[in-house]
């Protein structure tokens, strides 16, 4: 499922009576408050997590530095520290997923 087709269900769902222009602005905005979330650093100097109760939580994981090696050359290249976002599902939808499957 795309961006658009989550965009798409919450316009034809017949509950919650949204367009399309409408559902779109209401997973924009649940986008960017996540992402905004993210980018936030605590009182103690972490970055903030996000958690959805049932479907599971977003937090930022820094990784160190670290010598690489190019595939196609096999030259050693350096890997400069980063941090990535890292989302881990929750145990009520690993449970609903494992009931349909």
């Amino acid at each position: 499922m795309t961006k658009g087709d989550l965009i798409e269900e919450l316009a034809i769902d017949k509950t919650n009576q949204l367009n399309l222009k409408r559902a779109e602005i209401v997973v924009n905005t649940i986008f960017d408050v996540i992402s905004e979330a993210l980018q936030t650093v605590d009182v103690n100097g972490r970055n903030h997590r996000v958690e959805i109760r049932g479907f599971g939580s977003f937090e930022v994981r820094s990784y160190g530095a670290y010598m690489g090696r190019n595939p196609a050359t096999s030259e050693t290249v350096f890997v400069a520290a980063k941090k990535a976002p890292f989302f881990k599902t929750g145990k009520e939808l690993r449970e609903r997923v494992n009931r349909r499957g």
